[in-house]
């Protein structure tokens, strides 16, 4: 039940669930390429590549910055290659990027429905791509390599459209490829599994949602430490699974999630696609 020495391209890895699952890893000793867009601090979110790298080196695992829009697919696949140059290959992949705008369809402008889209869907398809050959390597030499997508589990009941249909439809997007791909690479010896949180999680980027109280949510944490078990399971014999993280831990024998609220003293408020 360790990832040490183990390679993880991590995408939006610059701070939140991204950096938790970055930072997890690397107590176990894991080598961490932190593939994001934030190279110079952001006015309203903190956190870049530099200060995520700090904490996993500090962490005890080793860093790779790297400043990457992964919309751009020559650009992923050149950063995939220098990660597997600097660390030796690349055995896991986390598709944490993503995009939100909880808007109608008249409130959503274009400009931000192709920005959820580009990168919650084709992001992730790329990252995917650019990956691939590294981890039918790690495949082939037995280093148990897993993509996981941060992404809720598939329905097709409309109160999960209604609200913010270009939001939902780019986050289902990612978990088609879940589906897909999982079917696709079984016989590759490579796991595809969803992970998507319980309740809210409180980063920064929560913070910016009118309506939502970050002290109704749990921390990072909590994702992390569901997502360290997945990727320590046997790739063949677990994919192709939306897994839930409360319970992910359950399963891993944890009972007690008070530990992980931003305010032990209030019910967390259970994220969106779970009834």
């Amino acid at each position: 039940m360790s990832l040490k020495g183990k390679t993880l391209f991590i995408t939006g890895a610059s701070r939140g669930i991204g950096l938790a699952i970055g930072v997890r890893a690397a107590r176990d000793g894991a080598n961490i390429a932190i593939a994001a867009k934030s190279d110079q601090p952001h006015p309203k979110l903190p956190g870049t590549i530099h200060t995520a790298a700090r904490e996993v080196e500090e962490a005890g695992g080793k860093a790779l910055a790297m400043q990457v829009d992964i919309r751009d697919e020559n650009a992923v696949a050149e950063a995939a290659k220098k990660c597997a140059e600097h660390f030796g290959g690349i055995d896991i992949l986390v598709n944490n990027a993503s995009a939100i705008s909880l808007s109608g369809t008249l409130e959503t402008p274009m400009k931000r429905f192709d920005l959820m889209f580009g990168v919650n869907v084709r992001g992730t398809y790329v990252s995917s791509q650019a990956c691939l050959p590294y981890l039918k390597q790690s495949a082939k030499a037995g280093r148990n390599p897993h993509i996981l997508n941060l992404s809720p589990p598939l329905s097709m009941k409309a109160k999960w459209f209604a609200p913010h249909v270009a939001y939902t439809m780019a986050k289902y997007g990612m978990s088609m490829c879940v589906l897909g791909m999982a079917e696709e690479l079984r016989k590759a010896g490579i796991a595809v599994n969803a992970l998507w949180p319980r309740t809210i999680i409180a980063t920064a980027a929560l913070q910016m949602i009118p309506g939502i109280d970050p002290s109704e949510g749990r921390k990072p944490e909590v994702m992390a430490d569901a997502a360290h078990w997945i990727l320590t399971q046997p790739c063949g014999e677990c994919s192709g699974n939306f897994f839930i993280d409360e319970e992910v831990l359950r399963r891993a024998g944890g009972s007690d999630f008070r530990k992980y609220a931003v305010d032990p003293g209030r019910t967390p408020r259970t994220d969106l696609f779970l009834d």
